[in-house]
């Protein structure tokens, strides 16, 4: 009989109290890869059952129903946290401990324990005690307003996207697995804290630093609108264009470096404008007039051919691609998602045939079983009670140790040698460094692109390069891939996102960097995959997002999709396309945190003894599982959730409303307990309690928009500041929505972001002094690293002598171009 595969997580149990769906999909992970979690429901049962990605979110996890406000089954709680590995809570500050299931009193009896506290805004927030719902974590930061053209209608729109949720869940899982590698060596467990404010942190790849360099250079520098009388402003927008093809198929360019845009305007015909007076500055120039008749030009080429017609050209044309913009569950159907096994299938008893994504990585040595469904409920209530009367731990889960205190970062000793460019995989080591792991960036010789996005020199790429050691290395010659070789041998995790074939053509690729280092851990992470149909295509934020359906589930079919459209009605489309695609959130953040987690599940296999192994993420699957309320198909599921057609919100009781000064606010009661303190807090809420049309949760959906129209005419009658100060007073989620950039949230004295101490100071060496986000996750008992961003090459020589290589090596390298210059 062929042998069990080994998993990562084998012998490890989780007991899971959440019932919002940051907490079941950090534990819906440690399912899929061999944990035992045990899914603490409400009585009746959680409402993610409600949801058409249940069988998905709870997949290989058993569940009890337990009421934690009745003695009995607290105890039972008690019983099986105390026996347990890992514990995962998502309640507001202060909700476990007045419990009596805080981390204090449970790692009294259980010192192993590594217990992951995620929440809205954070112990030491001023909106600490706010319910964390995603929507009321955006509006505080300011995400509406990132969405502000989405509609007709002035003022924010809705974020319908969960972009704060998911990232959230991969910063608990760091936390989590970086806790239990630290508890390998010490025996001990401690307090993991994550947010969901953190989470919406991972997509800004440079506009922190555009601001910085605004509030620096006061005039010397502006951070530019995106639009100007309805055109497209700088050349990004361009070498990103949204364009609909002639039989009303959309599609989304993404030839963001010059080499790629140059490929788009040959495939074009418009090569001959880079010698042109008039054009030569393409794709930025000066004049509204320039830029709209530039703008024509590009949407008139695209609508000249078909979409396959397209297709057939960027075939030709491997340096241009255009993605289709995807709808609903659209991305199963997505050929490089089959060719990657990235989609489930499986048959179910009840529900038929289940269709979702896969698990978030493929580990060669120690893979996810996804094929456990979810639980039904009350399946496991018996058999748990037993298991919490007895409250043995789990066999093999314990470690022993060394009994000291965790104080060193989880990650020190473990080196990450860094094989990509731009964001979407490198933050992921970036991720990696704040953990404490050394990050050696072999960096191409002119420097990563991402150094050069902003008109000033290497600040666009500070996030994404703090605390890495830059290397200048030219890869592509035979000395580079040396240097790479002899780097790869003392390291002990790779990570490549380059395009499908080209590590191997380097001689990067798994396969060989792992003969030479056969305890090396090699992470792939492109973005469509390392072979297959799409392997090869130029993977950039928008295009991921477009194929995964971001644009769709932000803005639904209000955006006309028409092969009859006229270049009048194509160009706000356009616009709005573009800013529901990657505006908000990107492909790149999540697909950064994803990554750092198939890393960190590949290290705790290996620190278990069973080895190191190959693994793969991609950007696209990322997205899949970001998107996974609308990507999990069966008969008769549930619809997900939808904006109304002005993008306020998904229901009277969640969405934005206009208080009386002219300003916004969002709402957030969606549950009866919500309902009951909103009542109790409006002046005329009785008015509301004693309406037919508003009695029940039924009654008020349908007649929501009566509510809605209700709940306006109130708010409508004092400033937003008000509301907010009363209605959080009162325990109503409700805050004013914030008008500026996201980022000065964060950077501006006196921000938000510095009083909750999400922010640490950092230095630069064209900037001094500067602020930067603090690492994302905190612990208890290990440190973390808050390190700078070094200027391109500038550890080249340091790093180098620290892997052996003599000044003699040094200096022939020198001469022969292979590494740069001091």
């Amino acid at each position: 009989m062929q042998d069990e595969p080994r998993q990562a997580l084998a012998g490890i149990r989780v007991v899971d109290f959440s019932n919002v769906r940051t907490g079941a999909q950090i534990s819906q992970t440690l399912a899929d890869f061999g944990a035992d979690v045990i899914h603490i429901e409400i009585p009746g049962g959680s409402p993610l059952r409600q949801e058409a990605a249940w069988p998905m979110w709870a997949r290989g996890k058993r569940s009890i129903a337990l009421d934690l406000k009745q003695d009995e089954d607290l105890q039972v709680a008690l019983s099986l946290a105390r026996s347990a590995d890992v514990v995962i809570e998502t309640w507001r500050p202060g909700v476990a401990d007045r419990l009596g299931l805080g981390y204090e009193a449970l790692a009294a009896t259980n010192p192993q324990l590594v217990y992951c506290s995620v929440t809205g805004f954070g112990r030491n927030s001023p909106y600490a005690e706010v319910q964390g719902y995603e929507g009321i974590v955006s509006a505080r930061l300011g995400v509406p307003y990132m969405l502000e053209s989405l509609t007709d209608r002035p003022g924010p729109s809705f974020a319908t996207a969960a972009y704060a949720t998911y990232p959230a869940t991969q910063l608990g899982l760091h936390g989590i697995l970086a806790a239990l590698m630290a508890r390998e060596d010490t025996g001990l467990g401690q307090w993991v804290e994550t947010t969901l404010v953190q989470g919406q942190t991972v997509y800004d790849t440079f506009n922190w630093f555009a601001r910085l360099l605004a509030l620096k250079f006061n005039e010397g520098f502006k951070q530019a609108t995106r639009n100007e009388e309805g055109v497209p402003v700088g050349g990004l927008s361009y070498r990103l264009l949204v364009a609909l093809t002639k039989d009303g198929r959309w599609l989304q360019f993404s030839q963001t470096p010059p080499r790629l845009f140059r490929a788009m305007m040959q495939l074009f015909g418009l090569e001959w404008m880079f010698d042109d007076p008039k054009w030569k500055t393409v794709p930025e120039f000066e004049t509204v007039a320039q830029r709209r008749e530039y703008w024509e030009m590009l949407l008139n080429i695209v609508r000249s051919k078909t979409a396959d017609e397209w297709m057939a050209e960027f075939d030709k044309h491997p340096d241009v691609w255009g993605e289709i913009f995807h709808q609903g569950a659209e991305l199963l159907d997505h050929p490089q998602m089959h060719w990657n096994r990235m989609v489930a299938e499986r048959e179910d008893n009840v529900l038929g045939k289940v269709r979702s994504p896969g698990p978030i990585a493929h580990l060669s040595e120690t893979p996810a079983i996804i094929d456990r469904p979810a639980p039904a409920p009350g399946a496991h209530d018996t058999v748990i009670r037993a298991e919490a009367a007895s409250a043995v731990p789990v066999p093999g889960s314990r470690r022993a140790g060394t009994g000291a205190e965790p104080s060193a970062a989880p990650l020190a000793g473990i080196t990450v040698v860094e094989l990509g460019t731009y964001y979407a995989a490198p933050y992921a080591a970036t991720l990696m460094a704040e953990l404490g792991a050394r990050v050696i960036k072999l960096e191409e010789l002119g420097g990563d692109p991402h150094r050069h996005m902003l008109p000033f020199p290497e600040v666009a790429g500070i996030k994404v390069l703090q605390g890495k050691q830059s290397l200048a290395v030219d890869l592509a010659s035979e000395d580079g891939r040396a240097i790479a070789h002899r780097i790869a041998a003392q390291a002990d995790v790779v990570l490549q996102s380059f395009r499908g074939g080209a590590a191997k053509k380097l001689g990067l690729d798994a396969e060989t960097l792992r003969a030479i280092n056969p305890d090396l851990i090699y992470h792939n992470a492109p973005g469509y995959g390392t072979d297959g149909p799409y392997a090869r295509r130029p993977a950039f934020a928008p295009t991921i997002c477009a194929a995964a359906g971001f644009a769709d589930r932000n803005a639904g079919r209000s955006i006309p999709t028409r092969a009859d459209l006229t270049l009048e009605e194509i160009k706000p489309a356009s616009l709005k396309l573009f800013t529901a695609n990657a505006s908000a959130g990107n492909a790149d953040g999540l697909s950064a945190a994803t990554a750092a987690t198939g890393m960190l599940m590949a290290l705790y296999a290996r620190k278990r003894g069973l080895g190191a192994q190959e693994v793969f993420t991609s950007m696209l699957s990322s997205s899949a599982h970001a998107l996974s309320e609308v990507l999990v198909t069966y008969p008769g599921a549930p619809d997900a959730a939808i904006a109304d057609p002005d993008s306020l919100g998904l229901s009277a009781l969640y969405r934005l409303y206009q208080a009386g000064d002219g300003k916004w606010v969002f709402l957030a009661a969606p549950s009866e307990r919500d309902w009951a303190r909103l009542v109790s807090a409006l002046t005329h809420g009785q008015d509301l309690a004693d309406d037919p049309r508003f009695a029940d949760a039924s009654s008020r959906a349908d007649h929501d928009q009566a509510l809605a129209e209700v709940l306006g005419q109130m708010l409508a009658s004092r400033p937003a500041a008000e509301w907010e100060a009363d209605l959080i007073a009162k325990g109503v989620a409700c805050v004013q929505v914030w008008e500026g950039p996201v980022e000065a949230n964060f950077i501006d004295e006196g921000s938000f972001g510095r009083h909750s101490g999400f922010v640490t100071e950092s230095r630069h060496a064209f900037l001094d002094e500067i602020p930067r986000l603090a690492p994302l996750v905190k612990f208890s008992r290990a440190s973390t690293v808050a390190g700078e961003a070094g200027l391109l090459g500038e550890e080249t020589e340091i790093v180098l002598r620290d892997f052996g290589f003599s000044d003699e090596e040094i200096a022939g390298y020198k001469e022969r171009g292979a590494i740069m210059q001091a």
